[in-house]
């Protein structure tokens, strides 16, 4: 136990997503190559062997008619632990994880390393007991603090929402004799990279069981050394009525402004590419005719270089709005016409989700499990984040055939409806924690 703690000791600095810095220097996502060198999905025993979506969607079915009856979630003592609240794609899913176990009576508790940000409030209000495990800034102390709530709170299981809390969770669940999932939220390889090698392994390895949001990261985590029972793939969910725009033609007509209205979300760093978005902008103002605009939700540490782009480029204020963080964006789909996403990596992108809810056209780049949200051509339209020209020629393309846009955001919607609801949760829930009361015991 004690090489664990002491590599501990040198993991918190982190902190949070935002401490990172800058993600430029991990070189573009396309870089890693090709996932398809891994062999069929197959290898992952029951998600079935020809790699496809429909494999998991079949295995997903199975575990919600047969797991789901074999365990009562609301006698089970849960407890997650995450190391921010802020406003980012995982702790928007902790807040749908713990609203849909709260939906079947479930009680789960949760630990965080910081304290007074975005979501604290909205995961209060569901009736979840939030407590702050971070008031030391050193990493063992941080292990010591964790260990003396889950002695006090006395949970069956210790679930991390965050990779780099996995070892936190492993190691205090080692100690109580707890079941512990740990968590991979992007692609796998690039959390790894943000951690380091030794701290990455551990924190893929040293958890019993891992829940990864994509099949991209199922497929790292196994090729890393990980068994694939350990491996459960719980995609993410969005609360898909509270995106839905049931008439957007009268939405749109309600702007009373031709104005094609573009739109972005997300984290203002390396990582999204907004950089790639803001030239492939300048592009396109030269191969279109109708008038658009290009807004820009979210904040981060290069929003002052990219407005300095922009505006060298001619496109700020006139063509381009940085509207700053959005607590509700629901508004911002319903306006939009069309939804853009630039990033070099990705793990399962909530903001690809929402879009899809609210029936927009999407053109992004295919990253992480982007491709298995989006059947390029049918729900959407996606490129490599090298193939700009491409991009650029599809969004011009789309621009002038509406009748392509309504085709694309029905198909969008349908999907995620169909398969990324918020009421499917519980089942994923119940499955899992089968999963893991057996992988620890």
């Amino acid at each position: 136990m004690a090489e664990p703690l002491a590599l501990i000791g040198n993991y918190g600095s982190y902190g949070s997503y935002g401490s990172y810095g800058s993600y430029g220097s991990y070189g573009s996502y396309g870089s890693y190559g090709s996932y398809g060198s891994y062999g069929s999905y197959g290898s992952y025993g029951s998600y079935g062997s020809d790699g496809s979506t429909s494999s998991y969607y079949s295995y997903y079915s199975y575990c919600s008619d047969h797991m789901s009856e074999a365990i009562d979630l609301t006698q089970l003592r849960i407890c997650f632990l995450a190391g921010t609240l802020a406003q980012g794609g995982a702790e928007r899913q902790l807040f749908y994880m713990l609203k849909a176990l709260r939906s079947v009576g479930a009680t789960p508790h949760l630990l965080c390393l910081t304290q007074g940000e975005f979501w604290e409030e909205p995961i209060r209000a569901l009736g979840v007991p939030v407590t702050w495990v971070g008031q030391s800034p050193g990493r063992v102390a941080r292990v010591h603090s964790v260990i003396a709530a889950c002695r006090q709170l006395k949970p069956q299981i210790l679930q991390s929402q965050h990779f780099y809390t996995n070892l936190y969770a492993a190691v205090a669940a080692r100690c109580l004799g707890l079941h512990e999932i740990g968590a991979v939220r992007a692609s796998g390889y690039h959390e790894v990279l943000e951690t380091g090698r030794l701290l990455g392994w551990l924190s893929l390895n040293l958890p019993r069981q891992i829940a990864a949001n994509s099949q991209t990261a199922v497929k790292y985590t196994i090729q890393q050394g990980a068994a694939a029972r350990r491996v459960f793939f719980l995609p993410n969910v969005i609360d898909d009525e509270a995106f839905a725009v049931p008439d957007r033609q009268l939405a749109r007509a309600a702007l009373a402004d031709d104005t094609l209205q573009l739109l972005t979300i997300g984290r203002l760093e390396a990582q999204k590419r907004v950089d790639r978005l803001l030239n492939l902008i300048a592009k396109l103002r030269e191969q279109v005719t109708r008038p658009f605009k290009l807004t820009i939700a979210g904040d981060g540490s290069l929003r002052a270089t990219l407005e300095q782009q922009a505006r060298a480029l001619g496109l700020w204020p006139e063509l381009v709005e940085f509207r700053g963080i959005v607590k509700n964006t629901a508004p911002l789909y319903r306006e939009a016409d069309m939804f853009l996403l630039t990033s070099d990596f990705e793990g399962t992108p909530n903001v690809v989700m929402e879009a899809m809810a609210a029936g927009l056209p999407i053109v992004c780049t295919n990253v992480g499990g982007v491709a298995e949200l989006i059947e390029s051509g049918k729900s959407g339209l996606t490129f490599e984040p090298n193939d700009e020209a491409g991009f650029l020629a599809a969004l011009v393309e789309l621009i002038n055939n509406p009748a392509r846009q309504a085709a694309l955001g029905t198909a969008a919607h349908h999907h995620i409806a169909t398969h990324h609801s918020l009421t499917r949760l519980p089942q994923a829930f119940a499955a899992l924690y089968q999963q893991a009361l057996g992988a620890s015991s």
